[in-house]
């Protein structure tokens, strides 16, 4: 069965849970953008507790764009400011600096349009995580998917409606805040590095 998700920007851990245990990956490319999703943020475990990195993107005179259309808002250096969150976050983790050279050339460069950053931020993720993710991508828009032949995970995009609750591991700043569960990749990746494969097939999605 395949498994249908939205590429989305360092996606929290349900998606990559989802598709380390897939069988094989679909990628939904032609829906319309919506506010407040992972589309274009994630969360990550900063030193006041959780941080939203936000992407901005150049508004439409539209009201419906699809996502594979969103052209980022390069005005101002967003890039420097979420690597900066990052080292604030990870820089006393275990992993940091061993998979920080990937990350920055990603977080130096320039892009266009957002669906091209967040697969490269999903290249990147599989790259670290010495796991090749092969993928198709959707052609056409369709509300309701057939359950025989696909699961559905694209409203993981919307980590609001998200009731996935993980393990827990252990966290830079834990003894402040505890754990918190499901957020960026990058939060199980910094701190728990080659284990992050084993972690990732050991959860359960809730659906």
């Amino acid at each position: 069965m395949k498994t249908l998700l939205h590429p989305s920007y360092f996606p929290s851990i349900s998606h990559f849970v989802a598709m380390v245990q897939a069988e094989s990956i679909v990628f939904e490319m032609e829906d319309n953008f919506q506010k407040q999703t992972n589309r274009n943020r994630t969360y990550i475990y900063s030193p006041n507790g959780v941080q939203l990195l936000n992407i901005p993107i150049k508004h439409s005179r539209t009201s419906h764009q699809k996502t594979k259309d969103i052209q980022i808002e390069n005005d101002f250096d967003w890039q420097k400011q979420h690597f900066k969150s990052l080292e604030a976050a990870y820089r006393s983790s275990p992993f940091f600096e061993y998979f920080e050279d990937d990350f920055i050339p990603f977080f130096e460069k320039k892009h266009q349009f957002l669906m091209d950053l967040n697969l490269e931020a999903l290249e990147i993720i599989s790259k670290c995580m010495r796991m090749k993710f092969d993928f198709e991508t959707t052609n056409e828009y369709f509300h309701e998917v057939d359950s025989n032949k696909f699961l559905d995970y694209r409203f993981l995009v919307n980590g609001k409606k998200d009731p996935s609750v993980f393990e827990s591991y252990t966290q830079v700043f834990d003894d402040k805040f505890g754990f918190i569960n499901n957020l960026s990749v990058l939060d199980l990746l910094f701190n728990e590095g080659k284990f992050t494969v084993d972690y990732l097939k050991s959860q359960k999605l809730l659906v």
